[in-house]
């Protein structure tokens, strides 16, 4: 947004579902950098202790076509509807918007925190194509991230290994080196609680409609919770920080 914004293109961001008919927060013309502007005419919010954000007005759905226990999931007696999305309003009245709630990583610690935004930049260092960040009931933040197969074959050009397979090349400390660099430095742009202290490089890359990744190629958490079980407790048992 910042790029178009430098270049003369007026882009404004908008937020809304289905259910609430249409944009439930937009910029006009008091745009702020980083959020996704004010509740529109006729759109109540609100954000519960949790963060989660609340909507009510003529613009919110009455529920979902016969089906009152879906509806009674989201839709409360006052008609605040629950969109299941985490954000944060500012004294202004502007929103920003942090996760999905149910991607929310709550650590043993209490602290609430939005991985997206750290797998995004994970993803960034050198020789990573996908990440997953796990801390949820653990006491600090660790990564499983996979090795980028395009990359890594340059880099093994590159570097005198074209014979090793992934796997060797998830166990090569120069990648090791390569890696570990990188996450110092995603860590010294994330707050304390957010910094990843481990990791363990896969040399298998998450496939589309897996056990994994969904068809759109969206995490699923839960699969690689319960396919890296091991290695994820591996990481809480006092190991190295790169495995």
């Amino acid at each position: 947004m910042d790029y178009f914004r430098q270049v003369g293109v007026p882009l404004s961001e908008a937020y809304g579902l289905s259910e609430t008919s249409g944009v439930v927060f937009v910029e006009t013309a008091s745009v702020k950098v980083g959020s996704i502007g004010r509740p529109t005419p006729g759109c109540e919010v609100r954000i519960l202790d949790d963060g989660e954000i609340c909507c009510r007005g003529g613009n919110v759905f009455p529920g979902y076509y016969r089906d009152p226990e879906r509806t009674a999931e989201v839709l409360d007696a006052d008609g605040w509807f629950r969109t299941g999305d985490v954000g944060a309003v500012d004294d202004e009245g502007y929103l920003r918007l942090l996760d999905r709630k149910k991607e929310l990583i709550i650590t043993a610690g209490g602290k609430n925190i939005s991985p997206a935004n750290i797998e995004a930049a994970l993803k960034q260092i050198p020789l990573i194509g996908q990440a997953c960040v796990i801390g949820d009931s653990r006491p600090y933040l660790t990564a499983l991230l996979v090795l980028d197969p395009a990359s890594c074959t340059t880099w093994a050009q590159e570097n005198g290994c074209e014979d090793l397979t992934m796997a060797d090349l998830a166990q090569h400390p120069a990648v090791a080196g390569v890696v570990e660099a990188g996450l110092d430095e995603v860590n010294s742009r994330l707050s304390q609680v957010e910094q990843i202290k481990k990791l363990r490089l896969l040399a298998t890359e998450w496939l589309p409609d897996s056990e994994c990744l969904t068809p759109t190629m969206k995490l699923k958490r839960r699969g690689v919770h319960a396919r890296y079980a091991a290695e994820i407790d591996a990481l809480y048992s006092g190991a190295s920080a790169v495995e």
